[in-house]
């Protein structure tokens, strides 16, 4: 059996995205309940030199449309990074999540094998198939961010398990 990059890839971001956002949810609600300003868990890091919660959703979202994106051969939209908020936030995954339902899954096919090149033109130039770039550099990418994402609301004391991190499926 053969399963489609489509496959491989749109529903899993999905997929983890719901369940980003129902973590962002929880945590929005327990800043509320207990009067936390909400900045303590938008800027949190686990270490001084990572990227503070905020930053983490945007990259996660970024990786699943651009990753999308470049195996339907479709523009990767550019968005902003000025979100402020657990609201803010809530409408870039929202807003992800549409852009890639937006994607026809016949626009994936022949992706396997078709070249993706990241950076183009600079020194740091990358050419993977299709393949290689969704399942060894896009998911990954894609999985650390949001882990990172639910790490550091779980560090918080939000009340998360595995089952907020998966989402439905």
């Amino acid at each position: 059996m053969t399963v489609s990059l489509h496959t491989a890839s749109v529903p899993v971001f999905n997929q983890l995205l719901g369940g980003l956002a129902d973590v962002l949810k929880k945590a929005e609600a327990h800043a509320t309940e207990r009067k936390i300003d909400p900045n303590a868990y938008l800027q949190s890091r686990l270490y001084p030199d990572m990227f503070p919660l905020l930053r983490q959703v945007q990259i996660a979202c970024d990786f699943a449309k651009s990753v999308s994106a470049r195996l339907a051969q479709a523009e990767v939209p550019a968005w902003e990074d000025n979100e402020a908020s657990f609201e803010d936030l809530q409408s870039r995954i929202a807003r992800t999540q549409a852009f890639i339902a937006s994607l026809d899954a016949a626009s994936f096919e022949g992706a396997e094998s078709r070249d993706i090149v990241l950076r183009p033109g600079t020194p740091k130039e990358k050419k993977l198939t299709g393949h290689a770039y969704l399942l060894n550099y896009g998911l990954p990418q894609f999985f650390f961010h949001v882990t990172t994402a639910y790490a550091l609301l779980r560090h918080a004391g939000i009340e998360i398990g595995k089952r907020d991190f998966m989402g439905q499926y």
